[in-house]
């Protein structure tokens, strides 16, 4: 980044104001901003400043435009010297900003540097007359019409060394110019005309109908919506046949086939008449009695689930009870 440095003191103004009519368009740029937030106004009043001064911000309008906007000199001076589009050094009233980035370049901006030289002098510095200055910039985003340059706030495109110092001339004597391209390009297009949608069948009407076309449209959506409502119908026909061939069936009553009943019962007597908890595998232990053997289970049941039996004998219980006595 090149280092930007305010003008020599000896070319500085001793003051800066804004007229009147800037003066109350800084005051409509400062209210669209919050109280307190006044300062994000510095780089519109920068740029009027500018315009005000003959294209370039002189120290004494650095410092107005922070008094204006209850700001540090050194703020603002910091977005000046920031930006490249604030010009702080004086400029010709007519300002050249030639491109030089490598699409122009391509095209012959080296050239049009020769050119400044010859009819303006070095970079920076205003002619004799006043009338120009140039700088070379970077890219300006005209590639598609490079090599250009921008003069004060136009484009001029398509520029050679013969119609630029030409350019130059007009704009210094004050005669009338021509903005944008100068070999008379259209817009971006093709350099010698476009090359595509030349047949003119393309864009005179015929392709759509001239005309009746308007008819033909409102024909086209009818026959469209007409189509739709004849699908719509017969879809709606087929689903009502579905239904009523299945409704028979779901009102017939379910019965199995005699022999079928016989074939399941035969099949599977003991699933039939046992509970579910005799058909489990034989090896497998009771969950209530774990620790004995099926036939245990059965064979003495539990006093606490038979409440309607009475108490057992002494006999009985003894027996029972046999291994728990004591040997003599």
């Amino acid at each position: 980044m090149s280092v930007r440095r305010l003008a020599p003191d000896h070319v500085q103004p001793a003051s800066f104001a804004f007229d009147a009519a800037n003066e109350n368009w800084a005051d409509q740029q400062i209210a669209k901003y919050p109280p307190g937030r006044q300062a994000s106004a510095v780089i519109p009043l920068l740029w009027k400043a500018q315009e005000q001064h003959h294209g370039w911000v002189p120290r004494a309008a650095i410092e107005a435009v922070a008094r204006k906007l209850d700001m540090a000199p050194m703020r603002v001076m910091e977005i000046a010297t920031f930006y490249t589009m604030f010009n702080l050094q004086p400029v010709g009233e007519h300002f050249v900003q030639l491109c030089g980035t490598t699409p122009c370049a391509l095209r012959g901006a080296e050239a049009l540097k020769k050119v400044c030289e010859d009819v303006i002098g070095p970079q920076s510095t205003v002619s004799a007359d006043g009338k120009l200055s140039w700088l070379e910039v970077e890219c300006l985003g005209a590639c598609c019409n490079a090599p250009m340059a921008q003069i004060n706030f136009d484009y001029y495109e398509d520029l050679t060394p013969e119609n630029f110092r030409t350019l130059l001339d007009d704009l210094r004597q004050g005669r009338p110019v021509k903005t944008g391209s100068q070999i008379g390009r259209s817009g971006s297009e093709p350099e010698g005309g476009g090359e595509t949608l030349k047949d003119p069948a393309l864009y005179d009407g015929t392709v759509i109908g001239a005309g009746d076309w308007q008819k033909r449209v409102t024909e086209q959506r009818q026959a469209a919506a007409e189509a739709a409502a004849a699908k719509a119908a017969a879809e709606a026909e087929a689903k009502k046949a579905e239904a009523g061939a299945a409704a028979p069936k779901a009102d017939a009553p379910k019965t199995d086939s005699p022999k079928t009943d016989a074939h399941k019962t035969d099949a599977t007597p003991a699933a039939a008449t046992k509970p579910a908890t005799e058909t489990a595998a034989a090896g497998r232990p009771k969950p209530s009695e774990p620790g004995q053997p099926s036939s245990a289970a059965q064979d003495t049941p539990s006093a606490e689930g038979r409440p309607d039996q009475g108490k057992p004998d002494a006999t009985s219980s003894d027996a029972a009870r046999g291994g728990d006595k004591p040997v003599k």
